[in-house]
């Protein structure tokens, strides 16, 4: 006869439960507990907190698993980590049924915003000590991410200036009404309420704006200046790029950072750099997409002998354009000119400043009257001019490597080695927007964002080693029980070669009832000796 399985909430327990049987031998948490125990958090920098009255500090690395396994599990409010120390076996077990508070979560990370990305720094140096890194490929690319401000509360320059320009106006005519007050037989002389509340929206409007010159910037947020407005999802929002180096072996992420400009132009020297730091070396080639195109950050590569493979710049106006696009020129520098598809050569015109001290030589068509295809090569009316940067040979050496099939080839390998980073944060991990404001603390973020991406690959790779290790400590158990399998019973040698959880399953249900009788008695003795004693003279009476 079956019988319905139900709660049974008046259930006490002879022995208390042991702590260390609340997670599976398996569980993440375990793996969570002996990443950070070997870790030397002193050296990574964390803030030794000392009491000298009061309650005592929570110890860094109770703070850096409660962190860290958060992020496993998809918990990043310092509220809702809270909760979860209070509610989740696997965390209770992990902090050792202490439950820290979210203002004590929060100061541990606002304290230790360098040292926890040094803590991805140490799980990059042990993925490459487990053999996971491989220094063959890598690939670079960056992410927009949005930040922790709406794109409707953006001040931008040009409005700023037409509201300053009608708030001013308004002030005149305020401050006209009250010359006329003053000058009227018993004129009033209190400053008027809307004059006040006038004079405070003119200073925030200019402090506004000088926040927008100090940043060099035309559009900004007020509670999230260091934000830039960067395309996400089809529309211009207050966002941060978060930039990625992931191996082509295991996809382990090698390098992370976060910044707030707006576009990759700049970023593969830092990228690089970084990497090298984390591993102490770059990647036999390290592939990136179009955006990565810059003269600059070329040349400085090959100077420091790092190979890279860039894919080109998208072409503008469509296949016609294409023809005559800018890297269709090819330029003489013996003679000092630029020659075009149709054959014609573009004399030196001049230098052009683009900004800061980068100069380029500008060179310009003089038989564009004529020209067959000048509809399809430019629309100026002074005719089509090709700038030639200091960084050309660089550029040129990029181009004709990419024409290589190899290369080619491999280029086409790198949305599938860096995308599915990107994918495994926003969709896997439900990471869609910053959760923290400020650049520093989004940094930090984005670092224990890529530590508990890397995180999943390292139990992955710990949790197969240890049932690799239980299966040979089983199977040399079970060698030894054949070896003396005419002194021990079929039983016997059935549960030896099952881990000793699971053979208690398979025990018949007598099997330790003496040494359980025993062990009850004891107890019992040793708990309340009268009792039993009395209970004895009863049992002889």
């Amino acid at each position: 006869m079956s019988h319905e399985i139900r709660a049974d909430y008046e259930q006490s327990f002879l022995f208390p439960p042991c702590l260390e049987d609340w997670v599976g031998p398996d569980h993440p948490a375990r793996f969570i507990r002996e990443f950070v125990e070997a870790l030397d958090l002193t050296e990574l920098g964390f803030v030794e907190h000392v009491s000298a009255e009061g309650r005592p500090p929570y110890a860094n690395d109770l703070m850096l698993k409660v962190w860290l396994y958060g992020y496993l599990g998809r918990i990043r409010a310092t509220r809702q980590l809270e909760k979860a120390c209070q509610e989740h076996v696997s965390l209770l077990w992990l902090t050792g049924l202490h439950a820290p508070d979210h203002n004590s979560l929060w100061r541990f990370w606002r304290d230790n915003r360098q040292a926890l990305r040094e803590v991805f720094r140490a799980g990059v140096k042990v993925a490459a000590a487990q053999g996971l890194i491989g220094m063959i490929c890598h690939a670079v690319d960056g992410t927009k991410i949005p930040a922790v401000a709406s794109r409707r509360t953006v001040e931008h320059e040009e409005d700023l200036k037409k509201v300053l320009a009608r708030v001013e106006e308004e002030l005149g005519k305020m401050e006209a009404e009250i010359e006329a007050a003053e000058r009227a037989p018993g004129g009033d002389y209190r400053l008027p309420q809307g004059l006040r509340e006038t004079e405070k929206l003119r200073a925030g409007i200019l402090e506004s704006l000088a926040h927008m010159r100090q940043a060099e910037r035309a559009h900004l947020h007020p509670q999230e200046r260091e934000a830039r407005l960067m395309p996400c999802e089809g529309r211009q929002e207050p966002a941060y790029n978060a930039q990625a180096v992931a191996d082509a072996q295991g996809g382990i992420i090698v390098a992370a950072e976060a910044v707030n400009e707006e576009s990759d132009n700049a970023q593969l020297i830092p990228m690089l750099e970084e990497t090298e730091a984390n591993l102490g070396g770059v990647a036999q080639t390290t592939l990136a997409d179009g955006g990565y195109v810059s003269g600059e950050q070329l040349q400085e590569a090959e100077e420091r002998g790092q190979a890279v493979l860039v894919a080109a710049g998208g072409e503008k106006g469509g296949p016609q354009r294409g023809e005559y696009d800018a890297t269709k020129f090819t330029y003489d520098e013996g003679r000092d000119e630029v020659l075009c598809p149709q054959g014609q050569r573009l004399r030196f015109e001049g230098m052009v400043n683009k900004g800061g001290q980068r100069e380029v030589r500008r060179y310009r068509c003089e038989h564009y009257a004529e020209c067959p295809a000048r509809a399809l090569c430019s629309r100026r009316k002074d005719g089509r001019r090709i700038e030639i940067s200091p960084q050309y040979g660089a550029l040129l050496r990029q181009r004709v490597k990419r024409q290589d099939p190899v290369q080619k080839a491999l280029l086409r390998r790198r949305s599938v080695i860096i995308e599915p980073v990107f994918a495994s944060v926003k969709q896997a991990m439900g990471f869609r927007r910053w959760t923290v404001r400020g650049l520093d603390n989004v940094r930090t973020q984005w670092a224990l964002l890529c530590t508990a991406h890397n995180l999943k690959k390292l139990y992955q790779r710990w949790a197969t080693d240890r049932r690799v290790g239980e299966e040979k400590k089983l199977s040399a158990s079970g060698t030894t029980g054949q070896r003396a399998g005419k002194q021990n019973s079929p039983s016997q040698g059935a549960t030896a070669l099952l881990p000793r959880p699971a053979a208690a399953r398979f025990l018949p249900r007598w099997a330790n009832w003496g040494k359980l009788r025993h062990g009850l008695r004891s107890l019992r003795e040793l708990l309340s000796p009268s009792l039993c004693t009395a209970r004895t003279r009863a049992c002889e009476g």
